[in-house]
């Protein structure tokens, strides 16, 4: 195939027919998105997110299936024993090339370790034993990584712990139980099943940090004063015993009055917590709050409900902390030294991203001012999702600015964090399901023993690695969401909803319901009243008789047409809309 020139202005609809066909013609292969950037010789960065736009749209149309690494190939129909196409949730698993299955050699490695703490254990590691400490979790989580303590010091100040489970003492650099994390890079949470990094024995068992039970952990230790300023900080080893094991739900009851024996411990932590997340606005942090999807499922995985579950104080306390100890450590070794170190990092916004998203939110009274340096153009994204924040239509302008945001993603060269306003970041905190935080844990003892520096070309591989291993991981949580949502409307076909035009493309709009947040295809074909035109300036359909326009963020009423379980897609009816001339 030729190679499209660069110095010709391409067109989103020839690209997209350039790439359907390069499909057709290459069936046998799956290709990453740099591949298909070179194939058609996209060297500008606005040709690539082109490129990447149509391939998402391609295969949320179901025309493209997708791999781990963001590999695409040509939507292969996959038959089952019976003959038939699978509708199996296990698709997923197969699709973004997930095993649930642990190497044999790594289980039985995990069964040889031993769960008593040797008397020399105690001997170096600061015992915090008889601190109150507590851990707050999802009520069904098992992986409890991290705990909290708290105890006033003699001066007036707080001691506030963060201890972190230490994992890197068991799964020792280069064992079988390290080599398939490594591999995994990360846990993964579907729907209706959780698959872990490391094996059971270490996730929910003698790394977990289950109340009653003597720990081994890595700690954050702050002294802060009532205004939440660092007095003084030591990273150590520690040992712990936690006291509570309590949900989001028992934390904030607690917040708001509830009597406990940790009371005083939980309000003053979240007075505290509060203090910092304030900081942090004021230094330039984006404030992104999303809602997360939940089902209600039957004894065979069935979505019988769906509801929404948003951040409540008792998140922010333990999200607060997280942050803080994060922080941290990225600042203990990146401004002390320049030994290699991981990083999360984030970049600044495209800025013509945000320009575009300026521009579409004009049309509903809404403003973006992009001068005045980071934290002016921080506080104007933070004014504006505050704005939109439970109107109708929050949610489309809350998703473009995300998707106009960098991702954030592991490195040993650090430029910052922008969506955090942080100099110096890592991720310290979750090293049950991170394998980033088995990394920063083993520099972080490198280090501080007076190690050299390790090699930088090597961990920088490991990075890379461990980023596409989370994209990879989110993305398969999200099919294991659209999948149940799909599974949830296919027992409600001809029923009606309110939704909201959530994408435009040039063979249709997506809308999402407005009452379970379910998107489904309005078909161009559908649309049999007038010629319509994709006009993706403007984010709409437009009619080339009557001028009618369908635009993003327009209220509709639709019908459920379709639902197909294989390719996790929803066809609706429009039944009524708002129009516009």
């Amino acid at each position: 195939m030729a190679k499209k020139k660069t110095n010709v202005r391409i067109r989103k609809k020839d690209l997209k027919s350039d790439v359907i066909r390069f499909f057709q013609e290459n069936r046998q292969k799956k290709y990453d998105y740099l591949q298909l950037a070179g194939t058609f010789n996209l060297k500008r960065q606005t040709q690539q997110l082109m490129l990447f736009d149509i391939l998402e749209e391609l295969h949320r149309q179901g025309f493209l299936d997708k791999a781990a690494g963001n590999r695409y190939s040509t939507f292969k129909q996959k038959p089952t024993n019976n003959g038939t196409h699978p509708d199996s949730y296990e698709n997923i698993l197969e699709e973004f090339d997930i095993s649930e299955d642990y190497p044999e050699k790594a289980l039985q490695a995990a069964e040889l370790l031993s769960d008593s703490i040797p008397g020399e254990e105690y001997a170096y590691r600061e015992d915090f034993r008889t601190v109150c400490t507590f851990t707050i979790d999802p009520w069904d989580a098992k992986d409890f990584d991290d705990a909290l303590s708290l105890r006033k010091l003699p001066n007036g100040n707080w001691e506030v712990g963060v201890h972190i489970a230490d994992v890197t003492y068991y799964v020792k650099q280069g064992s079988a139980i390290d080599r398939e994390a490594e591999k995994r890079g990360t846990s993964i949470y579907l729907v209706d099943r959780t698959i872990p990094m490391l094996p059971e024995r270490l996730s929910n068992g003698l790394c977990s940090l289950r109340p009653g039970e003597d720990k081994r952990c890595f700690s954050c230790i702050f002294e802060m004063n009532e205004a939440a300023q660092v007095k003084n900080h030591r990273i150590v080893r520690t040992v712990i015993r936690s006291d509570r094991r309590l949900n989001y739900e028992e934390a904030l009851d607690i917040i708001q009055g509830k009597n406990d024996p940790v009371q005083e411990e939980i309000r003053v932590l979240n007075e505290l917590a509060k203090k910092l997340q304030s900081k942090r606005f004021k230094n330039g942090a984006i404030r992104f709050e999303s809602s997360e999807i939940c089902f209600k499922v039957d004894e065979k995985g069935k979505p019988l409900e769906i509801h929404f579950k948003t951040p409540t104080e008792a998140n922010n306390l333990i999200e607060e902390f997280m942050l803080l100890a994060n922080k941290t450590v990225a600042e203990f070794i990146g401004k002390k030294s320049k030994k290699t170190f991981v990083y999360r990092i984030h970049d600044s916004p495209d800025l013509e991203k945000l320009e575009d998203v300026a521009r579409f939110i004009r049309r509903f009274g809404h403003n973006l001012k992009l001068q005045g340096g980071k934290k002016a153009v921080a506080a104007s994204i933070n004014q504006l999702l505050g704005e939109v924040q439970g109107r109708k239509e929050g949610d489309v302008i809350s998703a473009i600015t995300i998707r106009a945001m960098a991702k954030a993603v592991y490195s040993t060269d650090n430029i910052g964090h922008y969506g955090l306003a942080f100099d110096h970041y890592t991720h310290f905190t979750s090293p049950i399901r991170r394998y980033p935080d088995m990394m920063v844990h083993r520099l972080l003892e490198r280090y501080m023993s007076g190690g050299n520096s390790v090699n930088k070309q090597k961990w920088e591989e490991k990075c890379r690695h461990c980023s596409d291993m989370e994209m990879n991981a989110a993305q398969a949580e999200r099919a294991s969401v659209k999948y149940k949502q799909i599974e949830f409307m296919s027992e409600r076909i001809g029923n009606s909803y309110e939704g909201v035009i959530s994408g435009i493309t040039d063979f249709g709009f997506f809308v999402e319901i407005v009452e379970n947040k379910c998107e489904g295809l309005v078909p161009m074909r559908d649309l049999n009243d007038d010629y319509y035109e994709f006009d993706e300036q403007n984010y709409c359909l437009r009619g080339r008789r009557e001028k009618k326009v369908y635009r993003l963020g327009d209220p509709v009423k639709v019908q459920v047409l379709r639902a197909n379980l294989e390719k996790r897609q929803l066809d609706f009816k429009l039944i009524n809309r708002e129009e516009n001339k």
